[in-house]
């Protein structure tokens, strides 16, 4: 019951600490966000933007959805898009799709994302892996007990949010050491790869691509994940950074 009543109380805490920030600036408000979801059903692409669309469109931005990457190779269309959220795991993408994406980026669009939806989207594609920052690799164990460290207490993104639990997939990426680190994980060595214990691993970072923002989280296995508080509330905090 004691353990109920503590995430109960967590869970309101952060309500109202996600309510104040978002009242005091919506940078979401009259902006274009486009969802991008597809490739590997695992990770439930779908369900995990059906959780956010709603969200977005409390906050008055202008939802635009599509199922297709030929939506990048719409040079007019990209141009007018202030923030795009993708999830597409194991995908294949071409060299006209993927420049279509970086040169959005690298022209000030803004893009988030999560898991393998950004940080397994594209595995033969480095121009891509160098605009996220980073590339998932393995995840030891499957879906395990971890815990989620916060890196910095003052950025705007993790402000106020304490170490919290997950049952998930624990990312192992290979991580541009450019990216601000807000979130770390570390490896306890226990399934079945004993030479990484201890390693501390980035799971949440931004960083600058050209003149866009780019904000990842490797948390959120499936669409479930986003019921721990504070993962959610990460997402939701790096998709309002991310669009300027």
């Amino acid at each position: 019951m004691r353990k109920i009543l503590f995430t109960l109380c967590a869970a309101v805490a952060l309500m109202c600490m996600s309510c104040k920030t978002t009242a005091e600036v919506n940078t979401l408000q009259g902006k274009k966000v486009l969802l991008v979801y597809g490739g590997w059903d695992g990770h439930q692409p779908k369900e995990c933007m059906a959780l956010l669309r709603p969200w977005l469109e409390s906050r008055g931005a202008e939802v635009v959805t599509s199922e297709k990457l030929d939506v990048y190779t719409d040079k007019a269309f990209m141009q007018t898009v202030d923030l795009t959220v993708q999830c597409w795991t194991m995908g294949q993408i071409t060299g006209e799709q993927e420049k279509g994406l970086t040169e959005a980026v690298r022209d000030g669009m803004g893009l988030a994302g999560w898991h393998g939806g950004l940080g397994d989207a594209f595995r033969n594609n480095t121009d891509y892996q160098f605009m996220v920052g980073g590339q998932w690799v393995a995840h030891p164990g499957g879906i395990i007990d971890y815990d989620v460290d916060i890196k910095d207490k003052k950025d705007p993104v993790t402000r106020g949010l304490n170490r919290f639990h997950m049952k998930s997939e624990q990312y192992y990426m290979h991580v541009d050491p450019s990216v601000k680190v807000l979130a770390t994980t570390t490896f306890n060595g226990e399934e079945g790869s004993p030479w990484i214990k201890g390693v501390v691993m980035p799971v949440v970072w931004k960083k600058s691509y050209g003149s866009g923002r780019v904000f990842y989280s490797s948390l959120c296995h499936s669409a479930s994940d986003f019921e721990v508080p504070e993962a959610l509330e990460i997402m939701k905090r790096g998709i309002e950074w991310a669009v300027k």
